[in-house]
């Protein structure tokens, strides 16, 4: 699969590298950061209002821009690279493609312009205490009382769980896993931020006691969905991950041409060079991965699955590689609080368990090869 660079591609990229940088410098995140607030909200109506970066993939009927998700991993890696902190893959990528993928055009219509325009914030809850989802899972059951829907049990690691407006959450029930929509301030649930290595990544445990809520699609029927969530939101990390190794090479590349030792800059020691070029390998290889499971989900692709899982993997462990030679490139001043470094291998040491450390998914590639 090659991923054509347009024009407009390179725009898009050059216009949100600008907006972050403006709005997500290290001192910006920083101050997040010590304010223990998980993200600006300024910052984020900005990117709705400015740029539509939230809906670039919501289709067009239900408020969006329906760009291709290539498009929208430009916009990612832009934001891997700035290590933005916001909701958006919660809300822009898993809760939207979950919607899509579940073929409720009420629930569609009811969501999503709210999701596209950014009034709403939205997480999606699928994950167990292990941070994986299987289709037998039963962390979250969900019961009829009457009329309604009601959920019990326990959601973990759910992004953004506790800044959310609505809640998407998978729960079992009598004919199998179901989606439903839980709004935040529903009597019976219960948000519990976590404290988390990665500083700048939002996540909670969400605990519910006979939450009402409201059946999206059909019951038992989820499964698909979850499927299409996922695969978008691997491909949507891998392609955050990319940029963020890239920044994280070339601050490496930079320091390296201007520390000197011994009369001499540290880049011109082939240890460092040798680390340098592995870090380039790295970097490399990632994108081509991240932007394949992109390609295969524009594509519809009977692969889809296997490619993001590939690119969690490989993603996953070429970040942390590169985040952790970089705080070896630096040396002293690259394990200190104050220098970037840390902020990058906290992020990289965060996603790489992320929805399945990468042996999980390894065992998911073998399982859609059917070995």
């Amino acid at each position: 699969m090659t991923v054509v660079h347009t024009d407009e591609r390179v725009e898009l990229r050059v216009t949100a590298r600008k907006f972050f940088e403006k709005y997500s410098r290290e001192s910006a995140v920083r101050e997040l950061i010590e304010s223990g607030r998980p993200f600006d909200r300024a910052v984020w109506d900005a990117m709705a209002g400015q740029l539509g970066l939230q809906g670039l993939a919501v289709p067009e009927e239900y408020g969006g821009a329906g760009f291709p998700f290539v498009d929208l991993q430009i916009v990612l890696e832009e934001m891997g690279r700035a290590l933005v902190c916001s909701p958006f893959l919660s809300s822009a990528v898993l809760a939207p493609q979950a919607l899509l993928a579940s073929g409720d055009r009420n629930a569609c219509a009811r969501y999503l312009p709210a999701l596209a325009d950014g009034t709403t914030i939205a997480a999606f809850a699928f994950t167990d205490h292990r941070g994986q989802w299987r289709p037998d899972d039963d962390s979250v059951t969900a019961r009829r009382v009457g009329n309604r829907h009601v959920l019990d049990g326990r959601r973990d690691f759910v992004l953004d769980g506790a800044v959310a407006d609505v809640v998407f959450v998978v729960a079992s029930s009598e004919r199998g896993p179901g989606l439903y929509a839980v709004s935040a301030e529903t009597a019976g649930l219960t948000r519990e931020p976590l404290e988390t290595l990665d500083l700048t990544r939002s996540q909670a445990v969400l605990r519910f006691e006979g939450a009402p809520a409201e059946l999206v699609g059909t019951e038992g029927g989820a499964e698909a969905a979850v499927g299409a969530a996922l695969d978008a939101g691997l491909s949507a990390l891998a392609a955050e991950q990319v940029g963020a190794a890239r920044r994280a090479m070339e601050l490496s590349v930079e320091y390296a041409r201007v520390r000197e030792q011994f009369g001499r800059p540290i880049g011109s020691f082939q240890a460092i060079k040798h680390k340098c070029a592995d870090m380039l390998l790295d970097v490399e290889t990632a994108t081509s991965a991240a932007y394949a499971a992109g390609q295969g989900i524009d594509e519809s692709s009977d692969e889809a699955a296997l490619l993001a899982s590939l690119a969690k993997a490989h993603c996953s462990e070429a970040f942390s590689h590169v985040a952790a030679e970089m705080v070896q490139v630096h040396g002293g001043i690259g394990f200190t609080w104050e220098h970037s470094a840390h902020l990058y291998f906290r992020r990289a040491k965060g996603d790489e368990m992320l929805f399945g450390a990468p042996t999980c998914h390894r065992e998911r590639i073998l399982a859609e090869l059917g070995l």
